[in-house]
């Protein structure tokens, strides 16, 4: 009987220790204390605001990339950073519509004239098409500069100017939580000299 009883308890001291190591929930990612003793989270829920971030940038949705962005970074209120990235469109002036009188626009022998140049808006000649947006590569990041210790994303598209072959361009996100969300706190182009040595994530937002 003394030997079923002992056999007993060691079996429970067994399971309640397994119990107490399998717990995941106090602010650990995969094992790992997370950044700057902030809450771990879902590496889907840092993918989804870092996709949600650049698409809407790559859109110029300033309301919502100012909106997912931190204090920090938008420099001020959603209100301030939108105003700070939205360019007006100038009011054509009418005295500039037409020509003037004493301008008369060169002839080809046929008598067609040129085409006329487009001019050049606030964004470029023309608006670059930008592919799907996707995201990976989700690390631990410390501190660096005014930047908190947070998580960093890779987000990578193409860009293709009218004309041009399409380019794939990687950028780097820093994630941080304020006032309970996660939102983006530092966004750097990964460059080459980042892909040659470790994470290029870590590198970009952290290069100094």
């Amino acid at each position: 009987m003394t030997r079923k009883t002992t056999a007993a308890v060691l079996a429970a001291g067994i399971l309640a220790l397994a119990g107490c190591s399998s717990d995941g929930d106090g602010g650990t990612k995969d094992g790992n204390p997370s950044a700057g003793g902030q809450k771990a989270p879902q590496d889907d829920a840092l993918l989804k605001v870092a996709k949600r971030y650049q698409e809407a940038t790559n859109r110029l949705d300033w309301r919502t990339a100012c909106g997912l962005s931190s204090s920090r970074l938008r420099d001020g209120t959603v209100e301030a950073c939108v105003d700070r990235h939205t360019v007006d469109t100038p009011t054509p002036d009418p005295s500039e519509s037409s020509p003037s009188p004493s301008f008369s626009p060169p002839k080809y022998a046929d008598g067609s004239t040129p085409d006329p140049v487009a001019s050049r808006t606030p964004t470029g000649p023309d608006r670059a098409d930008t592919g799907p947006v996707t995201t990976s590569d989700v690390i631990e990041v410390s501190a660096a500069d005014s930047h908190p210790a947070g998580f960093g994303v890779l987000v990578t598209y193409t860009v293709q100017w009218p004309g041009k072959d399409a380019i794939t361009k990687r950028r780097a996100l820093r994630l941080v939580q304020q006032g309970g969300a996660w939102v983006v706190d530092q966004r750097e182009d990964v460059q080459e000299g980042d892909l040659g040595n470790g994470s290029p994530v870590r590198n970009a937002l952290t290069r100094g």
